[in-house]
C-alpha cells in the first residue's frame, strides 16, 4: 500500500527514483506496482505518446486479481466484456472440440472472471491509475541506449546521450528489449507463425457468429479467433497461419490475399471472418527460450523482455501484471533491500513464466494439428465436465496477491 508516513532517510521515498524502462502493460503495471509501496518512479517510453498498438485480448481470473492488487480493478472492470464460455471447433467440420462454461460456477471456483478486453483499454485503466499517483513521473520520446550500475545505483542514457539515476531499473521495455539484449543478449526464437489482427464494427459482423465468447476455429497449420469488444459494438477478429516464407520478426500491414491463400480447406462458417476486415496488421511471431536469471545487481527483467510468449495461452499481458504485482510484493517484504527483494521476485516468478512460455507452444501445436494428430485433438475433451476444465486450470487462474510469492 502506498506510504502514508513522512519520508524518512530510509524509506523508499527519499532516496532516487526507480526507473522503469518502457511505458507499456507491463511498464505501467511495474509504475503502479511500485508507487504502491511508497517508490518514486521514473518511467521512460521511446514512442512520442503513450499508447498501445494491437486489438482485443483475453483476460483470466488471474488478471483481474491483478487489476485490484494494483488498485485499477473498477476501471479495468468497466471497459471489460464479460463472456458466457470459452468454445473450440474443428475449422474443417465445425465439430465441438471442447466448450467450457465461465459463469458464476467458474467466478466461485476462482474468485474472478473471464473476460475479453481491447488492449488499448487495459493500457488505459493502468495509465489512469499512473496518472493519478503524484509518485510517477513519465518521460516520452526517450530511447534508452545504454544502462550502467555500480553498488549504489543504476544509471541509464538517451539518445541524446542524457543520464538518468535511479536506486534501481526495471525492464519493460517489451518482446525486443535493450536492457535485455544488454544484460543476456540471447537471440529470439522465430516461430514462422503469422498472426493478423483486426477489429470489425459489429454491423459488419456475421450473426450467427455473435456468440458472447471467446470461441476459436483450429485447422491444420491455422486457426480462428474471434469474440466481441467494448460492450458488443466491435468484435476481435485474429487469425494465424505457418508462413511459407522466411519471417524475421516485426509488425506491419498485412493483405486479405495473403490471409485467403491459408485458409482454402476450412468451413464456410469459420471462413466467412476472414472476409470482414478492411485493414489488417500482421505479426511474425517469436519467443525466447526460458531463462533461469533475469536479475543482475539492481537490473531485473518483467513482462515481454523477461519471457516473451507466443499468443497460444493468451497471457502475456496478464503476466507482465502478475509479474509487477510480484516484484511489489517482494518490495513489501524487504523494503529498500534489492538484493532480497530481486532475488525473491525473480524465483517467485522464473517456473511460473517458463510454463507459459512451454505450455504456448504446445498449445499451439494442438491447434494446428493435421491428419491423426488432428484427430487425437478432437477427442481430447470428449465428455469432460466442467470441473474437470476448471481442475485443469487452477495452476494458472488460482494465482493471486497472497500466493504470489515463493517461500523464504
Amino acid at each position: 500500500m502506498p506510504t502514508s508516513a513522512s519520508p524518512s532517510s530510509s524509506s523508499p521515498t527519499s532516496q532516487r527514483p526507480v526507473l522503469v524502462a518502457g511505458g507499456g502493460i507491463g511498464g505501467l503495471s511495474a509504475a503502479l506496482a511500485l508507487s504502491r509501496q511508497g517508490y518514486a518512479v521514473q518511467v521512460f517510453e521511446q514512442a512520442k505518446e503513450l499508447g498501445e498498438i494491437g486489438a482485443g485480448i483475453q483476460l483470466g481470473p488471474n488478471a483481474f486479481h491483478a487489476f485490484d492488487a494494483l488498485g485499477v480493478g473498477p476501471q479495468a472492470r468497466a471497459r471489460a466484456v464479460y463472456t458466457d464460455y470459452m468454445v473450440m471447433h474443428d475449422a474443417l467440420d465445425e465439430y465441438q472440440v471442447g466448450k467450457i462454461p465461465t459463469d458464476e460456477a467458474f467466478r466461485q471456483r476462482f474468485g474472478n472472471p473471464y473476460a475479453v478486453i481491447h488492449r488499448a483499454d487495459v493500457h488505459l485503466s493502468l495509465l489512469e491509475g499512473a496518472q493519478a499517483s503524484s509518485l510517477v513521473e513519465f518521460f516520452t520520446d526517450t530511447h534508452i541506449q545504454r544502462v550502467e550500475q555500480d553498488a549504489n545505483g543504476v544509471t541509464i542514457y538517451d539518445q541524446h546521450g542524457k543520464a538518468y539515476h535511479g536506486q534501481a531499473l526495471i525492464g519493460a521495455d517489451g518482446v525486443k528489449s535493450v536492457v535485455r539484449e544488454q544484460l543476456v543478449g540471447d537471440p529470439a526464437r522465430v516461430t514462422g507463425h503469422v498472426v493478423y489482427r483486426a477489429v470489425v464494427d459489429k454491423q459488419d459482423f456475421p450473426q450467427d457468429l455473435q456468440w458472447n465468447a471467446a470461441s476459436i476455429w483450429v485447422g491444420p497449420n491455422c486457426h480462428l479467433v474471434h469474440y466481441p469488444l467494448r460492450g458488443g459494438e466491435q468484435y476481435n477478429v485474429v487469425v494465424t497461419f505457418h508462413s511459407r516464407e522466411q519471417e524475421e520478426w516485426g509488425v506491419r500491414d498485412g493483405s486479405k490475399e495473403e490471409v485467403e491463400s491459408y485458409f482454402q480447406g476450412i468451413c464456410p462458417r469459420a471462413r466467412q471472418l476472414i472476409e470482414l476486415p478492411k485493414s489488417w496488421r500482421r505479426w511474425a511471431t517469436a519467443d525466447r527460450e526460458p531463462i533461469g536469471t533475469w536479475s543482475f545487481g539492481r537490473i531485473t527483467l518483467l513482462g515481454d523482455a523477461a519471457h516473451p510468449t507466443t499468443q497460444y495461452m493468451a497471457q502475456g499481458a496478464c503476466m507482465a501484471m502478475e509479474d509487477a504485482v510480484t516484484l511489489g510484493q517482494a518490495l513489501a517484504k524487504h523494503p529498500g533491500d534489492w538484493d532480497k527483494a530481486l532475488d525473491l521476485y525473480q524465483r517467485s516468478r522464473v517456473a511460473r513464466t517458463a510454463r507459459i512460455v512451454l505450455s504456448s507452444r504446445e498449445m499451439g501445436r494442438i491447434y494446428h494439428a493435421q491428419g491423426v494428430e488432428r484427430l487425437v485433438r478432437n477427442n481430447l475433451w470428449r465428455g469432460r465436465s466442467a470441473e474437470r476444465f476448471y481442475d485443469a486450470m487452477e495452476w494458472l487462474y488460482g494465482w493471486n496477491v497472497e500466493n504470489c510469492l515463493a517461500e523464504d
